[in-house]
């Protein structure tokens, strides 16, 4: 009875996201990615807590796709130099910490994994005001 209205929220939040996918620039899409990486693996912490342990899978799994799909694909590692070859390896670091916090179910490593996601998060937001300018130059 309930599944039903539920499957409209959860549609209309689909629609959400796709309509912000599709009119994003691809600085914010960034900050789209860092953002749904930090929500899973919080979602992913109250399931550790709550023991629920199906739901702490699917929720690491989630952040571990969006860091080595989104974030780790989207590199130019051929132009973007030390940066993006350091970042390469941060990120097969942060895949690996919450694959071993799934394995552990250990919250700890997730908190670990969310403190290099809010700082990189940060920056990347903090350069948005020159990507900005550089754009409509």
């Amino acid at each position: 009875m309930f599944s039903q209205g539920h499957g409209g929220v959860n549609a209309y939040a689909r629609v959400g996201v796709q309509t912000g996918v599709m009119g994003a620039s691809p600085h914010r899409l960034i900050v789209m990615l860092y953002q749904g990486a930090r929500q899973a693996v919080a979602q992913a912490r109250m399931h550790v807590q709550q023991n629920n342990i199906p739901a702490r899978g699917e929720a690491i799994t989630k952040a571990i796709v969006i860091v080595e799909q989104g974030l780790q694909q989207a590199l130019n590692k051929e132009g973007g130099g030390e940066i993006a070859g350091r970042l390469d390896a941060l990120y097969s670091y942060m895949a690996r910490r919450l694959f071993e916090a799934n394995l552990e179910q250990n919250e700890q490593m997730l908190v670990e994994v969310d403190g290099l996601l809010a700082t990189l998060e940060g920056a990347w937001l903090g350069i948005g005001p020159e990507v900005a300018k550089m754009a409509a130059a």
